[in-house]
C-alpha cells in the first residue's frame, strides 16, 4: 500500500464520521503519538520551504508536526492537507492561499498569523488561537468550538455551508463558545454557521449574511449590523445590546424567535 494511497483511505475514513456536522474526534485517541508528536524538526521544515517555488509548493501532507515552533514561516501557498499540527505554533506565520483541510489545529496557536485565501475545510481547530490573525477571503468550514478570534478579520471569507454540496452532512464552520469580540467579519459569508454562545461584542459584521445561522445565546453587544442579513437566523437567548445600525440590518423581521431575543 503506498503512502498516498494509506494518507487517502485514513482521510476518508474521518470524513466518514462527519455525517452529522464535522465531528471527526469521535472514537480517536488524541493523546496518541499520531496526534501529538512531530516527525520533522523546524529546521527540516525550513529546508522544505526554501526548495519550494510558486509553481511547487512545500508538500506537508499528511505530516505530524504537532508541538513544534513554526513561528514566523512563510507557508505562503503551502500544502497542509491531513497534517497534524496540535498546539503547533504559528504565530506570525504566513500561510496565505495555504491548503489546511482536514488538517488538525487543536490548541494551535495562530496569533497574528496571515492565512488569506487559505482553504480550511473540514479542519480541526477547537480551541485554536487566532487573535489578530488575517482570514480575508478564506474558505472556512473548520470546527472553531471555543477557539479566540479577538480582533481577527474574516472579511469577503466564506463559513457558509454550500449547499449543493452536503454529502457527508452539514459542512460549515462551527464557532460554539468562541471568543469573536472586535472580529471584521464585514462582507462575510456566515449563512448556517454556529454561533450559538460566541461572543462577537464590538463585532463588524456589516454587508455579512447570516442567514439560517444558529445565534443562540451568542453576545452581539455593540455589534455593527448594517446590511446584515437575519433572514431564518435562530436568536433565541442572544444578546444584542447598543447594536450600531440596526436600523438598516437586512431581514431582521424574517429571523427566528426575535421574541426571545435579548435586547437590554
Amino acid at each position: 500500500m503506498t503512502r498516498t494511497f494509506a494518507l487517502t483511505t485514513l482521510c476518508l475514513a474521518l470524513l466518514a464520521t462527519t455525517t452529522r456536522a464535522q465531528d471527526m474526534m469521535r472514537g480517536l485517541d488524541l493523546t496518541s503519538p499520531a496526534m501529538v508528536s512531530a516527525e520533522m524538526s523546524r529546521q527540516e521544515v525550513e529546508a522544505m520551504l526554501a526548495k519550494a517555488s510558486a509553481g511547487a509548493p512545500a508538500d506537508l501532507t499528511g505530516k505530524r508536526l504537532s508541538g513544534l515552533d513554526l513561528s514566523g514561516l512563510d507557508l505562503t501557498d503551502a500544502i497542509l492537507r491531513a497534517a497534524r499540527l496540535n498546539k503547533t505554533k504559528l504565530a506570525g506565520a504566513r500561510l496565505d492561499g495555504a491548503i489546511l483541510d482536514q488538517a488538525w489545529l487543536l490548541d494551535a496557536d495562530l496569533t497574528g498569523a496571515s492565512l488569506k485565501r487559505a482553504n480550511l475545510f473540514a479542519s480541526q481547530m477547537a480551541r485554536a488561537r487566532l487573535d489578530g490573525a488575517d482570514l480575508t477571503g478564506a474558505r472556512i468550514a473548520a470546527d472553531l468550538s471555543g477557539a479566540s478570534l479577538v480582533g481577527a478579520s474574516i472579511a469577503d471569507a466564506h463559513l457558509g455551508a454550500d449547499m449543493r454540496n452536503q454529502s457527508m452532512g452539514l459542512m460549515r464552520a462551527v464557532l460554539r463558545s468562541a471568543n469573536l469580540a472586535r472580529l471584521n467579519a464585514r462582507n462575510a459569508d456566515l449563512s448556517r454557521v454556529d454561533l450559538e454562545f460566541a461572543s462577537l461584542t464590538g463585532a463588524d459584521l456589516t454587508g455579512a449574511s447570516l442567514r439560517n445561522a444558529q445565534l443562540g445565546g451568542a453576545d452581539l453587544t455593540g455589534a455593527t449590523v448594517i446590511d446584515t442579513d437575519f433572514e431564518g437566523a435562530d436568536l433565541t437567548s442572544a444578546r444584542l445590546i447598543a447594536p450600531i445600525g440596526l436600523d438598516r440590518a437586512k431581514n431582521f423581521d424574517k429571523a427566528k424567535n426575535g421574541e426571545r431575543l435579548i435586547k437590554q
